[in-house]
């Protein structure tokens, strides 16, 4: 079966699976995506950038979300109209059911060099895409070309933000990822 075909499959299963739990596959996109971005993305913009939909669509799904008592809304401290996107606990609690799981089970037949390859086959599969996109990568801190280790500033600096970084910070996904070319 030729590649593409293959990669077609593979997200047609995974988006029908993700009709579980009362949630639209979008609300699970966007719990996974709140328990992985740092305090920089979990936004409703970043969440828009992330999942490539409009804000309507966003919008909606976070109220949704909320009505469901699984996100929290909190002002985002100086930005009198921004807003912190978090999990509540029971946000955190329903991840623990995300339809995933068991996708990601299936890789326990492969061993890690076969996983490490595949994973890094698909996010330069990825990557090149985004480009031509230009989309935005969301990547770990850490691998960013701002990220800096800093022990006058905190464990951890981000020289394009110019803020202190804690080590959760650092292993989160950030909506302003750059590649270290």
């Amino acid at each position: 079966m030729p590649l593409l075909s293959l990669l077609e499959r593979l997200a047609r299963l995974v988006h029908s699976e993700s009709h579980a739990a009362g949630l639209k596959p979008v609300q699970w996109d966007i719990l996974r995506f709140l328990a992985q971005a740092n305090r920089f993305s979990r936004t409703p913009s970043g969440l828009t950038a992330y999942l490539g939909q409009t804000k309507g669509t966003v919008s909606q799904s976070l109220k949704a979300l909320e009505d469901k008592g699984l996100v929290e809304k909190h002002p985002q401290p100086g930005d009198k109209r921004g807003v912190d996107v978090r999990l509540s606990t029971a946000g955190r609690a329903m991840l623990t059911q995300d339809p995933l799981a068991a996708f990601m089970g299936g890789l326990d037949g492969f061993g890690l060099e076969d996983r490490q390859t595949l994973e890094a086959l698909l996010s330069r599969y990825l990557t090149g895409l985004l480009t031509a996109r230009q989309g935005r990568m969301f990547g770990e801190c850490r691998q960013c070309r701002f990220f800096q280790a800093s022990a006058s500033q905190g464990p951890y600096f981000c020289g394009l933000l110019k803020q202190a970084l804690s080590e959760e910070d650092s292993r989160d996904r950030c909506v302003e990822f750059e590649l270290i070319c």
